[in-house]
């Protein structure tokens, strides 16, 4: 082999090799730009929280999955003028990032608020359901719910005032001034519940069944060696929702077409059993909120 030829075949191998590792680095991204038209279809920008198993995250191939992103593969599918992209990323890059219009949907198990009708579309359907509960410590397994909690005088562990979960437990003592719980505005968007509860730091936190099953009752989660000392009792099923950007209103109007469709076969409750171990859409008709 020539000089000549050495260095075409060295060319063409670094080309290769820097192809593979960016599409590496975000298997489930198209070569196509977001809100590119191509032949008719529009190509979308759908984040999620790549951290959040089992409603987001990413498997052991590297591929996107869980609840909230196998629905939005079901809406992809049944949408023929849309074709989505997968971005894995942080909670707080997901919420900045769509209200910017960096990304044009993201999904996180978000719940609904007041305060984030301000900064994003959400459509009339919802995507799923959700189990919010308690940690405890297992000689706390008494307490069942939010009013227990209050009335034991137990502490909970702070709660960022721009994570839903704060709102919910807001609402909670609005409707229940003379049985409040000790709500606490954290800092951090969420903390470590199950490693505060278990060192006594607080008497519980808010926590959603998914991420307690996946840290605590998974073998290899990381706190499995707990499963013996903490609890999870729910004291909400809740509807979680996909963010779109204020510019995407005929994107959340296809999906609202697309997921109604969905939600007339039984293939959103599949998804709660495989991702979530249970259908919680049997008890959708009790769903306040």
């Amino acid at each position: 082999m020539n000089v000549k030829k050495i260095i075409q075949f060295a060319t063409i191998s670094f080309t290769a090799v820097t192809l593979l590792s960016a599409c590496g680095n975000n298997p489930d991204s198209s070569s196509a730009s977001a809100g590119e038209t191509k032949d008719g279809v529009t190509i979308v920008k759908v984040a999620y929280d790549q951290a959040s198993k089992p409603m987001s995250y990413i498997d052991e191939k590297g591929d996107a999955t869980g609840y909230d992103v196998e629905v939005m593969k079901l809406v992809d599918e049944a949408l023929e003028d849309y074709e989505f992209q997968y971005v894995g990323t942080t909670s707080d890059d997901l919420l900045i990032g769509v209200e910017q219009g960096k990304y044009d949907v993201g999904v996180k198990n978000a719940f609904w608020t007041e305060e984030r009708t301000q900064k994003y579309i959400f459509p009339q359907q919802f995507l799923g359901l959700s189990s919010a509960g308690l940690v405890l410590k297992k000689e706390d397994a008494q307490i069942k719910n939010l009013s227990d909690f209050a009335s034991a005088g137990f502490e909970l562990a702070p709660i960022a005032a721009n994570n839903a979960q704060y709102t919910v437990i807001a609402e909670y003592n609005e409707e229940n001034p003379d049985n409040p719980v000790n709500l606490k505005a954290g800092e951090e968007f969420s903390v470590d519940v199950v490693q505060w509860v278990n060192e006594g730091r607080v008497d519980g936190g808010v926590i959603i069944e998914g991420a307690f099953n996946g840290q605590v009752l998974t073998e290899g989660g990381p706190y499995y060696n707990l499963k013996d000392d903490v609890v999870y009792n729910q004291f909400a099923v809740i509807k979680t929702w996909p963010l779109f950007n204020k510019k995407q209103q005929q994107f959340a109007d296809a999906y609202d077409q697309a997921i109604t469709e969905l939600k007339e076969t039984d293939a959103l409750r599949e998804l709660t059993v495989e991702f979530y171990g249970k259908d919680l859409f049997e008890v959708l008709d009790s769903v306040k909120r």
